[in-house]
């Protein structure tokens, strides 16, 4: 592993030279890296080593991208990006449902892959310096500066992207958000630019306030629009 300032980021592709390329990018702008290109082992050096960002390959040989993504999803917050050459729509949305915040397509720039992590990082966190209240929707509590969701009293298990969504529209609850609104808020001018993406994390954000398509109390439809928050 080497040393930098930035963050750690964990890039796991068993294309040795793309893998060696990426990791060069990041390390050059300030960030330490580890390369694997077993997702096996890419679970282990997750736990051990906590890293701020995760690079996933979805085509990975044996434990493949989606299921190295489940895995690491039970015990880490950090951002993790897919990188995929499938043409396929449903591996990519696979991938978002199961805990990565974004995908990008093979082949790709490492400059700007290293652009989105650091899109990413900057997000805001906080509102500057003053403590932020509590927002409350019916059952639903957004600490926006602890980072922290709970409905009932109980905390939800959200990704950062899931929580920065929710963060966003609970923070201005009158307004309805267009996706291109959504993604240039939380992804930056790096951002896909693809809907489809604030449309699934959108539904797994719904999945675990206890919403759906039709049962819509924290997170409504805005036919035409986007979406807004709800009142619970």
């Amino acid at each position: 592993m080497t040393t930098g300032s930035f963050g750690h980021v964990l890039v796991v592709d068993d294309e040795p030279v793309l893998a060696g390329v990426v990791a060069s990018y990041l390390e050059r702008a300030g960030f330490s890296t580890t390369i694997t290109g077993n997702g096996v082992e890419a679970v282990e050096l997750a736990r051990t080593e906590d890293p701020t960002v995760v690079i996933l390959d979805l085509g990975l040989p044996g434990l493949d991208g989606v299921e190295v993504c489940r895995k690491i999803r039970t015990f880490s917050d950090c951002y993790l990006i897919m990188l995929t050459a499938r043409t396929d729509e449903i591996d990519v949305l696979i991938g978002l449902s199961v805990g990565a915040d974004d995908y990008v397509t093979k082949p790709f720039s490492a400059r700007e892959l290293v652009a989105r992590v650091q899109t990413m990082l900057r997000r805001p966190r906080t509102g500057g310096t003053a403590e932020r209240p509590v927002r409350r929707f019916g059952q639903l509590e957004v600490d926006a500066d602890a980072r922290d969701a709970r409905v009932g009293g109980a905390p939800l298990d959200l990704t950062p992207t899931e929580f920065d969504l929710l963060s966003v529209l609970s923070e201005r609850p009158r307004l309805a958000f267009s996706r291109h609104q959504l993604i240039e808020t939380i992804w930056g001018d790096v951002g896909t630019g693809d809907e489809h993406l604030v449309d699934v994390h959108i539904a797994n954000l719904r999945r675990k306030l206890g919403d759906g398509p039709t049962q819509q109390r924290y997170i409504v439809t805005v036919r035409g629009v986007g979406y807004r928050m709800g009142q619970g």
